[in-house]
């Protein structure tokens, strides 16, 4: 019974020792927090001793020291990076403030009255700032809001402006009357400067053009097909079967570029004569008076003799003649099979050998012939003379229309700011966001 009295009073005097020991210690970092506040007016300084003196106090029992961490606390709130931060230091002021009330007994004394007019100030200051939090949350949804309202407005410009682009691996420079090749996939096709397909990729595998003119050829080589487009009359016209023209032929052979005259020549093969074709007219041009042609070539001493087979001998030797290419150049081709031999200058007689010289030669306009050699393009003038090359009369685009290549290799027509797909418009993203802000 001793021992057990003995170590109750043992406990109790350890608790009442350790409790003793801990108020102490309180005490002295409150010494210090009141020094901060006295001498520097350090109220950050206060709170670090107030905050180390609270770990040793289980309760506070002392008014003063409850108004002490009150007037801490609201100090040192205003410093606090965020509103939330400092709503949390105003309501530990604010806690401390009712701890107070709950220890005064003098409700008419002075320090009484201070604490209450520091308890409004504390409540004042909780209302602002719960105020300010408030008007940040709905400013921060505003903001999110109007973000998702302009990523919806974002979403719906890209799929429309995706809708007006123009996908292909290549978008050549439009031509006079605003119309460019456009290649896909090793295929062409043509656009106009709106931005509407006039001829789609997939079908043509090359193209030529001049003068306004676009040749469209199911072949590079030898094509079995071609489309023509005069782009200033913005009509297409599908050439005759070769075979129309002659019925041995099966290809078109070499295609020549077209001219502004609207002729087109090509070599086709099993033939005697180059294929020409006017695109405006519609129809073959062959030599109609074509005696008359030779009778007028025997007369200037150009051929030695012709016969009724349209056969003519130059220089002691017999050819197939091949009519004519315009300004006075006849092709003459062997008798014996369809190899093209020459090309006769009525002008002055000269012969262009086939196969040394010039091995094709387009139709005559503007005083030049187009001349194939070594499968480069040459110029030349009537007698066979290189001369300066021609100018493509379509070559300069002076139009409103502007090409616009997309990250994703996409193409795209802009004009006037806008982005344009023939009939449909789209603005550029920010004229677009800044039309429908909503303000």
């Amino acid at each position: 019974m001793k021992i057990k009295l003995f170590t109750l009073a043992f406990m109790l005097s350890f608790f009442v020792s350790h409790s003793q020991s801990n108020k102490d210690i309180a005490n002295v970092y409150l010494k210090r927090a009141k020094e901060a506040i006295e001498i520097s007016i350090d109220y950050e300084t206060a709170l670090t001793y107030f905050n180390k003196a609270m770990k040793f106090t289980d309760t506070i029992v002392d008014r003063k020291i409850a108004h002490l961490g009150s007037k801490i606390y609201y100090e040192v709130h205003h410093k606090q990076e965020s509103l939330q931060e400092q709503l949390n230091y105003l309501e530990t002021a604010q806690d401390y403030s009712k701890q107070y009330f709950l220890l005064a007994k003098n409700k008419g004394s002075e320090e009484y009255i201070n604490n209450t007019e520091e308890y409004v100030l504390i409540r004042e200051t909780i209302e602002e700032v719960t105020n300010e939090i408030k008007a940040e949350t709905e400013e921060k949804l505003r903001k999110e809001k109007e973000i998702r309202r302009i990523d919806s407005l974002k979403a719906t410009w890209s799929k429309k402006s995706e809708s007006l682009s123009i996908k292909a691996d290549s978008l050549y420079k439009f031509n006079k009357n605003g119309f460019a090749i456009i290649e896909d996939d090793n295929s062409f096709g043509l656009l106009n400067d709106l931005g509407e397909t006039i001829i789609n990729t997939g079908k043509y595998a090359d193209v030529l053009q001049f003068d306004g003119f676009f040749i469209f050829k199911n072949k590079k080589d030898n094509p079995t097909k071609i489309f023509t487009y005069d782009s200033s009359t913005k009509v297409g016209t599908m050439l005759p079967a070769v075979s129309d023209f002659s019925t041995l032929s099966t290809n078109y052979g070499k295609v020549m570029l077209p001219r502004g005259n609207g002729r087109v020549v090509t070599y086709p093969n099993n033939a005697k004569e180059p294929l020409i074709y006017d695109v405006t007219a519609k129809k073959f041009v062959r030599v109609a008076n074509q005696e008359e042609v030779l009778k007028g070539l025997k007369k200037a001493d150009v051929i030695d003799k012709y016969n009724k087979d349209g056969e003519v001998k130059v220089n002691k030797e017999w050819y197939a003649f091949g009519g004519h290419l315009g300004g006075g150049i006849h092709p003459l081709y062997s008798l014996e099979n369809y190899d093209l031999k020459y090309y006769l200058c009525s002008i002055d007689g000269n012969l262009i050998d086939a196969s040394a010289d010039f091995s094709n030669i387009g139709y005559f306009y503007q005083n030049k012939y187009q001349a194939i050699k070594n499968n480069k393009t040459l110029w030349i003038n009537q007698n066979g003379t290189k001369v300066s090359d021609a100018k493509s009369e379509a070559a300069s685009y002076n139009g409103d229309s502007k090409v616009r290549k997309l990250t994703s290799g996409a193409y795209q027509i802009l004009r006037d700011n806008m982005i344009i797909k023939g009939d449909d418009k789209l603005p550029k993203m920010a004229d677009f966001l800044r039309q429908n802000s909503g303000n």
